[in-house]
């Protein structure tokens, strides 16, 4: 069973979250992935709430999210949610399913096809609208330098993904 919610007057629970770690859960075919994100924006692009996530180049997820085109942001609570957090935000999808490791509960999406998770309730079901890279070179050179230095003459630098908020909802 879902309760719908309103993205706008969950706003301060969702960016709290946010700050502390969500999970950013995509789905290519019968492989469900999660990956833990700390930061992100609410926002109302084009008339519709949108949540905007930065994904970096060289992640697993980075691939599924530029096939599918949706995401969610899943968000959980407790020392139970800080477990999973840990495991999301240090292994890697590529090399083993989180979900089965960490035991998590997928329920039926509504929208995207991309399932929630019942012990990360608050749900927002994604589509991407906008793309784009993260030019590093846009950015001051202190935070170049701190966040994106170069390796091999290269910078793993963060894709910015913006999805309209196509369902909101709490796990019940």
């Amino acid at each position: 069973m879902k309760e719908h919610i309103d993205v706008l007057a969950n706003a301060k629970e969702i960016l709290e979250a946010v700050k502390t770690g969500v999970l950013l859960v995509t789905k290519d075919g019968e492989k469900v992935n999660a990956m833990t994100i700390s930061w992100g924006a609410l926002g109302i692009d084009w008339r519709h709430p949108t949540f905007t996530t930065y994904v970096r180049e060289s992640r697993f997820t980075k691939g599924i999210l530029d096939k599918t085109g949706v995401f969610n942001i899943a968000i959980g609570a407790g020392e139970d949610a800080k477990k999973v957090l840990g495991v999301c935000g240090s292994k890697s999808g590529r090399d083993m399913d989180k979900v089965k490791e960490c035991g998590l509960t997928l329920v039926d999406g509504e929208v995207t096809g991309v399932p929630a998770i019942e012990e990360f309730p608050l749900t927002l079901e994604c589509k991407v609208v906008f793309k784009e890279l993260k030019d590093p070179m846009a950015m001051t050179a202190a935070n170049r330098e701190q966040f994106y230095p170069e390796t091999d003459g290269k910078r793993d630098n963060h894709i910015i993904y913006e999805g309209e908020i196509v369902a909101a909802y709490r796990v019940k």
